[in-house]
């Protein structure tokens, strides 16, 4: 399956940059384990970073961030089979998975819950 990874980002920073660093860290680890359960993993962050430096973004809630960063997860959520739901509070990280939910996607909240792949 391609799993988007959702969880907090700018969610509880105040737009510190490291904080922010902090959260992507926290999404990237959970990409290995997932991707050695047979799976893609996919972090919207990943899509939507080099994007915003191509349009431009200075900071966390521009006009080209409000234009690229949401978008990105929510059009990712077209082409993924399921969520992994991690961290803590997040209003993005919740908007993807009550899209994920309308869509009838799979929407898992610990690791060990999604299933290893069919080899």
């Amino acid at each position: 399956m391609l799993i988007l990874i959702a969880g907090p980002y700018r969610s509880g920073t105040n737009d510190n940059q490291q904080l922010m660093q902090n959260n992507l860290a926290a999404l990237e680890a959970t990409a290995l384990p997932l991707f050695r359960l047979g799976h893609i993993p996919m972090i919207g962050e990943w899509v939507a970073l080099p994007l915003l430096h191509l349009a431009g973004s200075t900071k966390p809630g521009d006009a080209a961030y409000e234009e690229i960063l949401y978008p990105v997860a929510h059009r990712l959520l077209l082409k993924c089979d399921a969520v992994l739901r991690i961290g803590g509070p997040s209003k993005g990280a919740d908007e993807d998975v009550r899209i994920a939910t309308e869509r009838g996607l799979k929407v898992y909240y610990n690791l060990e819950d999604v299933p290893h792949a069919e080899q």
